[in-house]
């Protein structure tokens, strides 16, 4: 018998004992005070006190049993609880292999950017990239999911953008024929508007299909800084929590973590909630050097000369007071069409043929058709160029 046991048979025989004394007692009190109805109800309630005493301590000493043949399970907190499913292998093993799958797409970033992508993958954090347009934000969420073999959920952010847009919205359509269905069907009222309701008739946007894939995908949120602050909460649960609360159907929860990457052009300041539960990296234009490399990639054909001449124009415009300066992407066009003209050299005689890929305002146009405007701009690139090619030289 257990030590708990013991004492409660003990206190139950004390109180047996004190109600045997107190039964013996009642004569001697009427004798003594006379059949009195206070005295008797005092009585009364005395008896009723101990046996309700009693009642407790055996329910006790039985529930003491019960617990030592039957334990109460550890409280949750207490216990190792399974961690989520991630659903498949992660995207990329090592910073070694996300590199390489990165450069094989053409996509070119230093080791810190690659390992600090990394890391965002690997503790399933959302990656703030914010910086100029056109400097290569888009194309890192694209570059990263061709490396992964995988497909990418874009939502795109402009002002105006709904909650239905981001998330889903019911088909009526097909809420309209499923109750066509259902009229020779005998179902309750009921039954058809909870069917209605249901996740079958959900029409899901990037922000739910991103967790419902089996495997996981890139979720792109493009251009964040286009919509109000207010929008921002719309991410916060799926991107901290993963999953997404649905009103009508209860909350859907991942199949898999997206690799989620938010970019923002700076027209606004992204509010910090969002920046909290998110690696930030800011993103500028490539180094002449880098740039060339990039250009390398993607015209191999063309000679090493060639690719430093594009990156010194590069340079040389963006530097320049354009109201819109070119991206990579649009150097990358600018150097692909001088290769489908059959030159590897640019010339002012080309300035009215090449100013649509490096000329996108008006403002701009006019600029670079002035006399000396275009042609200055090739002298700096070629200086930039000059200046690249020496670097390399000195460090062969």
């Amino acid at each position: 018998m257990s030590r708990n046991i013991q004492l409660c048979v003990l206190a139950g025989a004390m109180t047996l004992a004190d109600l045997v004394v107190f039964i013996h007692s009642v004569p001697i009190v009427c004798q003594a005070w006379g059949s009195n109805r206070w005295i008797m109800c005092a009585l009364f309630a005395g008896m009723v006190v101990w046996a309700d005493s009693l009642r407790n301590l055996w329910r006790a000493a039985t529930r003491g049993l019960a617990l030592r043949r039957n334990p109460a399970p550890a409280p949750a907190s207490l216990l190792s609880l399974p961690l989520r499913d991630e659903g498949s292998h992660p995207m990329f093993d090592s910073v070694q292999e996300l590199s390489a799958k990165l450069a094989a797409t053409g996509y070119f970033i230093d080791p810190v950017m690659t390992m600090d992508i990394f890391l965002a993958g690997k503790l399933r954090k959302p990656l703030i990239l914010e910086g100029p347009a056109g400097s290569g934000k888009t194309q890192l969420a694209l570059a990263v999911a061709q490396a992964a073999n995988t497909h990418i959920e874009r939502l795109q952010c402009y002002e105006g953008l709904t909650d239905k847009q981001a998330i889903g919205e019911f088909d009526e359509g097909l809420q309209r024929l499923y109750m066509e269905f259902c009229k020779g069907q005998g179902l309750g009222w009921h039954e058809i508007v909870q069917s209605l309701k249901g996740r079958d008739f959900f029409r899901p946007g990037p922000l739910m299909r991103a967790l419902e894939c089996e495997r996981p995908c890139v979720l792109l949120i493009d251009e964040l800084d286009k919509v109000e602050v207010a929008k921002e909460a719309l991410l916060l649960e799926p991107l901290s929590s993963y999953q997404l609360s649905i009103p009508e159907f209860g909350t859907v929860d991942a199949k898999s973590i997206p690799f989620a990457v938010i970019t923002s052009n700076e027209e606004r300041r992204l509010g910090d909630p969002i920046r909290r539960r998110s690696l930030y990296i800011r993103v500028e234009h490539p180094t002449p050097e880098r740039e060339a490399e990039i250009i390398a990639s993607r015209t191999p054909d063309a000679s090493p000369q060639f690719h430093r001449e594009m990156a010194g124009i590069a340079l040389a415009f963006r530097n320049y007071s354009l109201e819109k300066p070119p991206s990579v992407s649009e150097m990358i066009d600018f150097a692909n069409a001088l290769q489908l003209m059959g030159t590897d050299h640019v010339t002012p005689e080309l300035r009215d043929v090449l100013l649509p890929f490096l000329a996108k305002t008006e403002k701009d146009r006019r600029h670079l058709l002035l006399r000396e405007g275009f042609t200055s701009l090739l002298l700096d690139g070629a200086r930039f160029a000059k200046q690249m090619a020496l670097t390399e030289g000195g460090e062969a």
